[in-house]
């Protein structure tokens, strides 16, 4: 018994021990972790955006390139679908990621935010939360901040409960409360300013052990750090001379929209603008992103956000290395942590070496030294002399020398290859094509609301679906003009967004599409009418909610009218304040079509695919075995034109073969980096291939399912594997 409660107590004691060292503390300098400063290197892996059989390989990866920390946001949409209903399960496993995490050796920035932006449907926000009787989002509003605050709570006692804070011996080391507020806070004034301050106090009394930042913040109150965001941060300061330079967001690349090009970073313009905020004092990089991921389901926000969210991210978004992305910066990882012990203990001095050429020089005790050579010029080299030695600095690059002599490392120079990636060919061949056409005619009868005027779609929808009809009719007389030669009426429909398929007496007239740019849509076009009644069914299609902007909660979505017939006899007819049926969704959607359990009772149809014959609002199936191998997979939907798309009752995403629009030039990785500079893809699809997780799969008759709005081939669907080879 003795032995027993010697044994326990050497226990106790050791784990006292062990938590009296658990600590995150900060000064000007950089993060004191259990009594150390830390340069540290994050990056952002949102667990919801890959797989959780991909988690552990993610995590290794982002180890092995160098990394400390990773980052990810919390997805309040996904963990709360409905009032006080949770789902920490699956893609939602938000413990086991940190688990994973921790396991791995590193420290985790939770973002609780909860407002995330993050290219996201409803910038993380649950629907619900709009309906909320009184409220108004990221103010100082009550019904807001009570909903916050126990969302908060809830996240927080999750993770103490689970000891994953750093305070507890877990990883995490910082936890973020709201997000990039700086503007939004300035557009609510005396209001947002006390929502702000609010927040900060809220957070801080949650009494995790660990400090809490907010990014874009520049009054973040203390304790709280205000952080930076963006391409370059080496012009930021905190707004206390005792807190650390930390930059939450080093965009790596940029998202994509629908009928936008692709984004490229150079990764020399990336290692450049981290060597400069380092050899400025900053003492903390979080790399947006490190490994982008999917958008799988309907979880694209934007809207017009596309299912991949790739982001040029070292990591591409089936789980591959990019190179030379990846390598670059883990060399440049490797370069500034031999330069940790100068960096950490003492302040820059600059020295100009030139017109564009200077010197950060990082020297505390004897043999500890640190220098960084900069060269600013966007298209010259330059030879500079340092320490009586002579250094040549490409242009708009930094040279890093640990000793502040032997140079290791130029943020210009690479030496990695490039990876080239492939979709080719599998042996899984689509079996069995069947269809299901959406019955139009039968929309009136299925109709669960019927009032005069038009209704916003998300009041109507809440969310449920992308898809509203909106139906009505409109009487023609026999005596009309334009029955005897005259030219057909014209029907124009204002739209807020974002697409709109116009059917008349049960046929097609048009689709008209809105963009990130102006989600607002006019459909404006002659239609076929004849005498008597005809039928006007308008379908309103969502594609993503927004996620930033101000009260974005607020705006509409859908037909908001007017709608209007021109070309009458009579003059136009507006049909704006008539009566008006809704259909919330799809039949295919109310049948659950997409799920394997559903499948057998459905009557469909064998398909004998024709020419050329493209028809609207069907559905396809078919069924696939697995591939061979292990390589990462995607669905060619190339020759599709827009819809959705399911494996095994599991929603890959939107799809839309919409072309890119951009300015595709040479790319020159020297000079201020925005995302409208380094584009490529116009002309062709933004998105063709879709990513399918190996773990959704099983080894036979898998089942495919995509739903198809404008039309398309699917006979030339196919299931291709992403290989890269090196160059």
């Amino acid at each position: 018994m003795e032995a027993k409660c010697f044994v326990l107590c050497v226990t106790l004691l050791n784990l006292l021990f062990q938590l009296s060292h658990c600590s995150v503390t900060y000064d000007r300098k950089a993060l004191v972790i259990n009594g150390q400063r830390k340069i540290l290197f994050s990056g952002s892996i949102h667990y919801p955006r890959s797989s959780p059989d991909m988690w552990e390989g993610l995590i290794q990866k982002a180890k092995d390139g160098g990394l400390d920390a990773i980052d990810t946001y919390v997805f309040w949409d996904l963990h709360e679908p409905s009032p006080g209903n949770y789902n920490f399960e699956g893609r939602c496993d938000l413990i086991r990621f940190i688990k994973l995490v921790h396991e791995a050796g590193l420290y985790l920035h939770l973002r609780i935010g909860p407002y995330i932006c993050a290219e996201w449907n409803f910038g993380g926000f649950p629907v619900w939360l709009k309906y909320v009787p009184g409220i108004s989002f990221r103010t100082d509003n009550e019904p807001f901040k009570m909903a916050m605050q126990r969302f908060t709570e809830k996240i927080v006692e999750m993770m103490k409960n689970e000891r994953l804070f750093q305070s507890q011996g877990g990883p995490i080391i910082l936890s973020q409360i709201e997000n990039e507020y700086g503007l939004e806070s300035k557009s609510f004034g005396s209001a947002g300013h006390s929502y702000m301050s609010w927040a900060a106090k809220m957070a801080v009394e949650l009494d995790t052990g660990v400090p809490w930042v907010m990014c874009k913040e520049d009054d973040a109150p203390d304790p709280v750090i205000n952080t930076c965001n963006g391409f370059y941060c080496d012009y930021f300061s905190p707004n206390k001379p005792y807190k650390p330079a930390i930059w939450t967001e080093a965009w790596t690349g940029w998202f994509e929209e629908f009928g936008g090009p692709i984004h490229h970073r150079p990764v020399e313009d990336l290692a450049f603008a981290v060597a400069r905020f380092i050899q400025k004092g900053g003492s903390f990089v979080n790399y947006y992103m490190y490994h982008g991921g999917t958008n799988f389901g309907r979880t694209a926000g934007g809207p017009f956000i596309t299912t991949s969210y790739d982001y040029d991210a070292p990591i591409d978004e089936y789980g591959l290395l990019r190179q030379p992305k990846y390598n670059h910066l883990k060399e440049l990882h490797n370069a500034i942590k031999l330069c940790e012990p100068a960096l950490i203990a003492a302040d820059p001095k600059v020295t100009a070496l030139g017109n564009y050429e200077q010197a950060h020089v990082y020297s505390s005790k004897p043999g500890q030294c640190a220098a960084f050579l900069s060269n600013y010029h966007w298209d010259k080299s330059a030879r500079v002399t340092f320490n009586n030695m002579h250094y040549d600095l490409p242009p708009w690059s930094i040279t890093i020398l640990p000793d502040c002599k032997n140079a290791v490392y130029n943020t210009a120079t690479v030496r990695s290859k490039t990876t080239l990636p492939q979709m080719l060919p599998t042996n899984a061949r689509m079996l069995s094509w069947e269809t299901f056409n959406e019955d139009i005619s039968s929309n009136d009868v299925d109709a669960k609301i019927t009032v005069v005027g038009l209704l916003e779609q998300l009041n109507v929808t809440r969310d449920a679906t992308d898809y509203l009809w909106y139906m009505t009719s409109v009487e023609i007389s026999s005596t009309e003009s334009f029955l005897r030669g005259g030219s057909s009426p014209i029907l124009s429909v204002d739209s807020a967004g974002h697409v709109l398929h116009v059917f008349v007496n049960g046929q097609l007239s048009g689709s008209s599409f809105g963009s990130q740019e102006n989600r607002k849509l006019t459909f404006t076009k002659a239609v076929n009418l004849h005498a008597g009644i005809n039928g006007i069914a308008l379908l309103s299609v969502a594609v993503g909610l927004p996620n930033n902007g101000h009260r974005f909660e607020t705006w509409s979505t859908g037909v908001v009218g007017p709608v209007v017939v021109h070309g009458l006899d009579h003059g136009p007819r507006d049909l704006s304040r008539q009566k008006w049926s809704y259909k919330v969704g799809l039949k295919g959607e109310a049948m659950n079509l997409a799920s394997p359990t559903k499948i057998s009772s459905i009557d469909w149809l064998k398909e004998s695919f024709v020419a050329n014959e493209y028809r609207p609002l069907t559905w396809y199936k078919a069924y696939f075995n697995a591939p061979r191998g292990n390589e990462p997979l995607a669905l060619d939907l190339g020759s599709m034109g827009k819809g959705q798309v399911w494996i095994n009752g599991q929603s890959i995403g939107r799809y839309w073969t919409a072309y890119a629009k951009g300015q595709c030039n040479t790319c020159s990785y020297a000079g201020t980096f925005r995302q409208a500079k380094c584009q490529y893809g116009c002309g062709k699809p933004t998105q063709r291939w879709y990513h399918v997780p190996r773990s959704w799969l099983k080894p036979v008759r898998n089942l495919v399912v995509v739903f198809e709005e404008i039309g398309g081939d699917a006979s030339k669907i196919a299931l291709v594997r992403r290989s890269v080879t090196y160059v």
